[in-house]
């Protein structure tokens, strides 16, 4: 489930699942839950769905299969590089360096609202 925490939940989503991957709960070869699994698991759309699976792509973690799902990686391998990130493109190095940049500023944003805002949920309703 996502949290009100101030990170994008298409980032919470992705660090759950980078996190299952190098815990081992999801195993190098394993398919992730469907679209359909996630939405339901994390109470969100499918395009925060898609957007949790592409940061996981561009890092290199899982690799998709037309028709077939997406599957995690073999850690141990390489993943193969775009002929503009070897020949060092700068787009594609700002666009790396934004979304790290976004990462962490969610990141800071959410142990902000932690630390200021205690967030008081209605009797009998719980929380997503």
């Amino acid at each position: 489930m996502v949290r009100r925490t101030g990170q994008p939940g298409y980032l919470q989503i992705a660090d759950d699942l980078r996190r299952q991957i190098q815990d081992g709960h999801l195993a190098a070869g394993e398919s992730l839950p469907s679209i359909a699994r996630l939405r339901e698991d994390y109470e969100v759309s499918a395009g925060v769905v898609k957007a949790a699976i592409s940061v996981l792509r561009t890092e290199g973690l899982v690799i998709g299969q037309q028709g077939k799902g997406v599957f995690v990686r073999d850690q141990g391998e390489t993943a193969p590089q775009s002929p503009a990130v070897e020949n060092g493109d700068v787009t594609m190095k700002q666009l790396t360096e934004v979304l790290a940049a976004v990462r962490e500023l969610g990141e800071r944003v959410a142990r902000i609202e932690q630390t200021v805002f205690q967030e008081q949920r209605p009797a009998g309703r719980p929380g997503k």
